[in-house]
């Protein structure tokens, strides 16, 4: 009786293991926890407020690549204060592995490179689990056009890695049911051309087919004029710009160069004076965590909805 009881019991101790695991899908990886990660860090500050919005700072170590390039407004500020900054831009293997981090939230150009000394097989044998921006996909293996489900399921995901799915459930309910209700009452017209200025003088570096702004700038009743370069978010030419004529500019605000420095550049520049956007000096403005996959996407639809619609 009692080497029976011993066996039950060790079933039932089997069985809430098994219970524990849980598997998701990151880019062309099944992942499998035992149990919710305690030590994480997040990198970028979109990847962060995704983990502040699900109520998981304490369960953080820190932060890493935000300062390098951004910062942080009063209520992301707020969010992190308990927290490190570890690296200011992109973290060393050594960085992460000398936090005694278990879990690394990041993306391909979002805190690892392809090749490079972080990744997910370099931390593995560290035991610290990697969970990839979904956006962030396009960079290792073929995806579809990027859209905004692409961030609902991130949250989703995290809420499962993290055993908060029914927070992460309500989040994207929300989310969507506030986009629908706004997108049901917008009037638009014919799709805007719309052109993403994220930084560059002597070449552009742009939002293709691949970046969230596409999927951003099309919920608010535009189409991104580089909506059939097969990349992510990557350089192009001065030409092809002025060739495709954008209606609207979209600049992404970031760096040491600011969004009205940007602006400026474009306008007073006479190769682009034949360009609508310029002409009618049509210009909307996106906080790089607004324009990147994160939860202020659907102000970001709004912001632009009203830039394209308002007049």
């Amino acid at each position: 009786m009692k080497k029976n009881l011993l066996t039950s019991t060790a079933l039932i101790i089997a069985a809430g293991a098994a219970a524990a695991e849980t598997t998701v899908q990151s880019c062309d990886r099944s992942v499998t926890f035992d149990a919710p990660p305690e030590r994480a860090i997040s990198n970028d500050v979109n990847l962060t407020e995704m983990m502040l919005v699900l109520g998981l700072a304490d369960r953080m170590v820190g932060y890493t690549g935000i300062s390098g390039w951004k910062t942080l407004d009063e209520e992301m500020r707020a969010g992190v204060e308990e927290l490190p900054e570890l690296s200011a831009k992109y973290p060393s293997k050594e960085v992460i592995v000398g936090a005694d981090a278990d879990f690394f939230f990041a993306g391909w150009n979002y805190g690892m490179k392809v090749g490079g000394e972080v990744t997910p097989e370099t931390l593995e044998p560290f035991g610290i689990q990697v969970y990839e921006l979904t956006e962030s996909c396009t960079h290792i293996m073929d995806t579809e056009k990027a859209n905004i489900d692409m961030m609902y399921a991130d949250l989703m995901n995290l809420g499962t890695i993290f055993g908060v799915e029914n927070k992460a459930a309500e989040l994207v309910a929300g989310y969507r049911a506030d986009l629908a209700a706004f997108t049901d009452e917008l009037e638009t017209g014919e799709p805007l051309r719309v052109f993403v200025y994220d930084s560059g003088e002597d070449t552009p570096f742009t939002a293709g087919r691949y970046a969230m702004p596409t999927a951003l700038i099309e919920a608010a009743g535009g189409v991104n004029i580089m909506d059939d370069f097969e990349k992510s978010w990557a350089t192009v030419t001065w030409e092809e710009v002025v060739e495709r004529n954008p209606e609207v500019i979209m600049i992404v605000n970031y760096g040491e160069v600011t969004a009205e420095q940007k602006r400026e550049f474009m306008m007073s520049n006479p190769a682009f004076a034949d360009l609508d956007a310029v002409k009618n000096d049509r210009f909307v403005t996106l906080e790089y965590v607004e324009a990147t996959p994160g939860p202020r996407n659907i102000q970001a639809i709004k912001t632009l909805a009203e830039a394209f619609w308002a007049e």
